[in-house]
């Protein structure tokens, strides 16, 4: 089921959120937590309820690897560490969780590059991929971990289960730690109705709506025929198409975070933040500090330091964000351009941790401008399909595939043809006019200059701004007409 869906909306929400509050309201703690289980596996099993068995038993065995985990002590050893070390079971439980996601989102890829490579012939697997199978296998990896560092404490599993189907951050993220939302879902002042929460929610979940309907699906059309449609593109052509595709996941993922966090500041809970105006970084770990800030925080906490993070020499910390950025393009997709996504991200970090290291400054306005246009290239391969697709995009950037210049500037710059530059409609090829211009320039500015979303949470609430947000909501409800999935629902 789709946060922008009249189904979401004006069913699921609202009966889910009335039963909840009303089994609390009759003290009926545990039959509330149980039906929020029971609505966020329903939430689930929409897309496909084939998978549910999948998420209740990667659920149950996690569950049982990280209670043992956390239980057991060296003195004290009960569960799974009377037979085995605490390291070997956690071993087991990563490796099991790896091995899963594995099997459904990797298997064709590594069956074809084996076919590939050996020039074997064995057939793929052709497997669809679990729904949020990525985001909930890191979540439990994380749980894991902090259960065998005695980071998490004891709760019953329709806790655990609450924890891990809570359904605004079920599908994806944020990535959350066990130890950020159970003691939110046992404190008692949430079982209650809190209408500034509502209030809130309701406001941040419409400025999500609208990102996402209104702008992001609108960015979508010119970046899906400049990426999939058009057989060539000439240079603004080009740099619309990725322009339009960097806007497009901005808004896309923005307002699939803010929704999240809507809908549970509805049930009184706050999910961190997971996105920080992060087109408004001024160097790539900048970036990263703001862009997906829970998975930056799994990847860092989980393989980074692990690894040695940078106590073992320049060298070494060099390859363990190369490492560290290479895992974390492999874990948005199963192909060789996410790959090389990750590795170009690992280059750049490094390179700016060489720059910061030799003490070098930069004006913030150059900062900027390359930090965001690095993020607007490196986006094309992580939206193309084939290396095809991206050579198409990126030599379009550079002006190989021809210069177009509005007809009527013709006159003024004629001595431009003598260079290849032709006179005509610019954005033929993405069907776009002067319209795709007009809406880059604009959202340029807004992404720099707006407040974000963080910041309107602090705000304190008037009748302006519930009026602005029931403008947005009734806004982003008449463009309900062509439901589209959130781009992160891929990975």
């Amino acid at each position: 089921m789709l946060f922008n869906s009249n189904e979401f909306i004006f069913i699921f929400l609202p009966i889910t959120f009335f039963i909840y509050f009303y089994l609390n309201h009759k003290r009926l703690t545990e039959a509330s937590k149980g039906f929020l289980v029971f609505s966020s596996l329903f939430f689930y099993s929409w897309w496909n309820v084939a998978y549910l068995p999948l998420i209740l038993v990667s659920m149950l065995f996690n569950y049982v690897v990280g209670d043992s985990l956390s239980k057991s002590t060296n003195d004290n050893k009960i569960g799974l560490h009377k037979t085995f070390p605490k390291k070997f079971i956690l071993i087991f439980g990563i490796v099991c969780n790896v091995a899963l996601l594995g099997y459904f989102k990797y298997a064709d890829f590594f069956i074809e590059n084996f076919n590939l490579a050996i020039g074997t012939d064995i057939n793929l697997l052709h497997l669809l991929l679990p729904l949020a199978i990525s985001f909930f296998t890191f979540q439990q990896i994380a749980y894991l971990v902090d259960s065998y560092r005695a980071e998490t404490k004891e709760y019953d599993f329709l806790n655990y289960a609450l924890f891990v189907t809570f359904f605004p951050q079920l599908i994806a993220g944020p990535i959350v730690h066990h130890k950020e939302m159970m003691p939110q879902f046992a404190n008692k002042r949430n079982m209650v109705k809190n209408y500034r929460n509502i209030a809130l929610g309701l406001f941040v979940f419409s400025m999500g709506l609208f990102k996402k309907v209104v702008i992001a699906d609108t960015f979508a059309v010119w970046a899906t025929t400049g990426f999939d449609t058009a057989a060539t593109l000439n240079l603004f052509e080009a740099w619309a198409t990725s322009l339009s595709y960097t806007f497009q996941l901005y808004f896309d993922f923005s307002g699939y975070t803010d929704m999240a966090i809507g809908v549970a500041l509805l049930f009184n809970i706050k999910l961190p933040i997971n996105f920080n105006s992060p087109y408004k970084a001024l160097s790539i770990q900048d970036f990263w500090r703001r862009w997906h800030i829970t998975l930056s925080r799994f990847l860092r906490d989980y393989i980074y330091i692990p690894l040695g993070g940078n106590k073992k020499g320049n060298v070494r910390t060099y390859g363990n964000l190369m490492a560290t950025f290479i895992i974390g393009g492999f874990w948005h997709g199963a192909g060789w351009t996410f790959l090389f996504w990750g590795f170009l991200h690992g280059v750049a970090l490094s390179i700016n941790r060489l720059w910061q290291s030799l003490g070098f400054k930069m004006w913030s306005w150059l900062a900027w401008f390359i930090t965001f246009n690095f993020v607007n290239i490196t986006w094309v391969f992580f939206r193309a399909k084939e290396w095809d697709d991206a050579v198409k995009i990126l030599s379009g950037m550079a002006g190989l595939s021809g210069v177009v210049i509005k007809e009527s500037w013709g006159t003024n710059l004629a001595f431009l043809r003598q260079w290849g530059v032709e006179f005509g409609t610019v954005f033929v090829s993405l069907e776009g006019k002067n319209k795709i211009a007009y809406w880059i320039v604009i959202f340029i500015f807004v992404i720099i200059y707006f407040k974000n979303s963080n910041m309107w949470l602090k705000s304190r609430l008037n009748f302006w701004i519930l009026l602005y947000s029931l403008g947005l909501f009734y806004y982003s409800i008449l463009n309900l007409e062509h439901v589209s999935e959130f781009l992160y629902f891929n990975f």
